[in-house]
């Protein structure tokens, strides 16, 4: 019997990578995605192995501050160093005794020892995760809030490409008949077939969220968390009679739960960030996988790190229940690793590899924001 390398982790290195939207992203409520600060974590251990992981909170859109991501992470300093990563439940668990909450920043580094425990063992992290059980897998095209007609126009450059799955901002204007011309226009101009669902954010009110639903209620649309909570987006979903995808409200089992109990989760939106990472995302697929829940597993936002940590979970899925994915490296510069995969056709591949498959070039982030070492 080959007995297993004894690994520690000797340090700890944090960058600040501002990432640069290609198109800015008007959202409800105020909310803009222009450029916005990754943050990208590295663990070193004493064999030469390393993790990466990342997170990127959008400003204003979930309780996630980037600059918390530091503190957090010289908090859980004496936690991590001196400890073996590969096993990544038991040593997340520590960490998670140790500082409770903060699972934004907990996220980046259950990400980068997933990483490193499938470098370790010499495979893919779908492969830890059960194995893959598709070879690329559909996206979605996000299409910023905006004049209609622009909006029809991204939305049949989306469908060219071989998209067939596209995100209609909402709310940026606090007017509800333009929401319904935005809805009207990008169905018409991707014609029958393809996924399309409006997404307010959070910004509606019950009332306007309601107006909009009826006013296309004759179209084969998907609503996506129109209100602030999930009793009012019930009510949306009942009053109009179209199906309903969570995503803000939905960031642990509880509010899985309460989501499924109140019949209001035809699909929701599985993201790294919200749930602590890989590790506590997992659990969240499988209760989606028993309730029956379409899924789009992603992150809030980000690049290669981000965008592959999402797609080994969801490769590691029946199809049947994956929804979408997000390539958030295809929206944004810099790539933190301009190799990996890009979307093809509609859809996208995980990378291939040992761990996340991704390696980003140190000397292109800039120098740390922090180093802490044994």
């Amino acid at each position: 019997m080959t007995n297993f390398p004894d690994i520690r982790i000797s340090a700890l290195t944090l960058w600040r990578v501002p990432l640069t939207s290609h198109e800015t992203y008007y959202m409800a409520s105020g909310k803009t995605c222009a450029t916005v600060d990754s943050m990208v974590l590295r663990i070193d251990t004493d064999t030469g192995l390393s993790g990466w992981g990342e997170v990127c909170p959008i400003p204003h859109y979930l309780p996630a501050y980037a600059r918390g991501v530091a503190p957090a992470l010289e908090e859980l300093a004496p936690v991590l160093i001196g400890s073996n990563p590969v096993g990544v439940e038991a040593l997340m668990t520590a960490c998670r005794s140790h500082l409770q909450g903060h699972r934004y920043a907990q996220s980046a580094i259950d990400i980068a020892l997933w990483d490193l425990t499938g470098k370790a063992c010499g495979v893919p992290v779908y492969t830890l995760l059960g194995g893959r059980q598709c070879s690329d897998l559909p996206l979605y095209h996000s299409i910023t809030c905006i004049d209609p007609d622009e909006m029809a126009r991204m939305a049949q450059e989306a469908i060219a490409s071989g998209m067939r799955q596209i995100q209609v901002k909402l709310g940026a204007d606090d007017d509800w008949q333009a929401d319904v011309c935005r809805l009207r226009k990008v169905r018409e101009a991707v014609g029958g077939g393809a996924l399309v669902y409006g997404d307010w954010n959070c910004g509606a009110t019950r009332l306007d969220a309601t107006r909009v639903g009826r006013a296309v209620a004759d179209l084969d649309l998907m609503l996506e968390q129109p209100c602030a909570t999930l009793e009012e987006c019930t009510a949306v979903r009942a009053a109009t009679g179209l199906p309903m995808k969570l995503d803000e409200n939905a960031h642990d089992m509880a509010t899985l739960l309460k989501a499924y109990e109140l019949g209001c989760m035809d699909a929701v939106a599985l993201k790294l960030s919200k749930f602590g990472g890989i590790t506590e995302l997992r659990r969240a697929r499988d209760l989606c996988l028993h309730f029956g829940a379409k899924m789009c597993v992603e992150d809030t936002w980000g690049s290669d790190i981000a965008t592959a940590a999402a797609l080994h979970v969801a490769a590691a899925t029946p199809p049947s229940s994956i929804m979408n994915v997000c390539d958030l490296s295809g929206y944004v510069t810099p790539r933190l690793d301009p190799e990996a995969p890009s979307r093809n056709n509609g859809r996208l591949a995980p990378p291939q590899g040992p761990g996340l498959g991704v390696w980003p070039n140190a000397d292109d982030l800039g120098d740390p924001v922090l180093s802490l070492a044994a």
